[in-house]
């Protein structure tokens, strides 16, 4: 299939290296515009920008999904699908409607699990054992839509966030690919989510990574594993969303 990708920070890297090795063609990411990172607020490149950057391919850098000069250029790609990892910005239906299969989105949960930008970090947070990844299709809802596919990953009693993440970034990217084939190849239909048990992932502020010491000691453990990390060149945590792509 002819595709764009949207994505930004270093989560989804290893998503664009699996389609990269895949039968697909890739020709755009779409990624936020360049922001100032690190404590020297320099502005600087989205990682999912500079691995186009390296590879000749075209970087699209809307302010917003629904300005036209994106849109209008999207529609001039013509992309099939346009598979989603953490992209950050909301995509009006506008949009969403171009590609002939629509955006798909890898979210960082088993979903209805963990709907929101932060299903990670709230894994470890809440203590769960078991979590994974989710391919759906994007719509207007926050993480409702249909699902394609899901993978299992254990938590592990020491993991951070920052290391739940690195393991179903790689995962994931091979699930995707998997939902990219099946959708090509014809006859992979995605499921309705169940009704029961959604819960919440929303993004975790600063006063919510606050330790709070009167606490359980294993509740202050899971609240300092959980807790977001900024990495360098990471713009950010990682996190992924509904059609508010994140």
């Amino acid at each position: 299939m002819r595709l764009i990708f949207a994505g930004t920070p270093a989560a989804a890297v290893p998503s664009l290296d699996a389609i990269a090795a895949s039968g697909h063609e890739l020709v755009a990411v779409v990624t936020r515009p360049d922001a100032p990172a690190g404590r020297g607020r320099h502005t600087s490149r989205s990682p999912v920008a500079e691995w186009a950057d390296e590879r000749g391919i075209e970087v699209l850098t809307p302010n917003k999904p629904r300005d036209e000069d994106f849109l209008d250029r999207l529609r001039v790609l013509g992309p099939d699908c346009v598979p989603v990892v953490a992209y950050g910005a909301l995509v009006p239906p506008v949009a969403l409607n171009i590609p002939r299969y629509g955006w798909i989105n890898l979210h960082f949960s088993l979903l209805p699990a963990w709907r929101g930008a932060a299903p990670v970090q709230y894994a470890v947070m809440n203590g769960d054992e078991i979590t994974g990844a989710s391919v759906f299709q994007l719509e207007q809802g926050l993480d409702t839509g249909p699902v394609f596919g899901t993978l299992t990953e254990s938590i592990k009693p020491s993991d951070t966030s920052g290391d739940l993440l690195d393991r179903l970034a790689i995962s994931g990217a091979g699930l995707l690919v998997e939902v990219l084939n099946g959708i090509e190849a014809g006859g992979l239909e995605p499921v309705p989510q169940a009704a029961e048990g959604v819960t919440y992932a929303p993004k975790v502020t600063v006063e919510d990574a606050e330790v709070r010491w009167g606490d359980p000691a294993f509740a202050v453990d899971r609240q300092i594993r959980g807790s977001p990390r900024r990495r360098a060149g990471g713009r950010g945590s990682a996190a992924t969303g509904s059609s508010w792509a994140r």
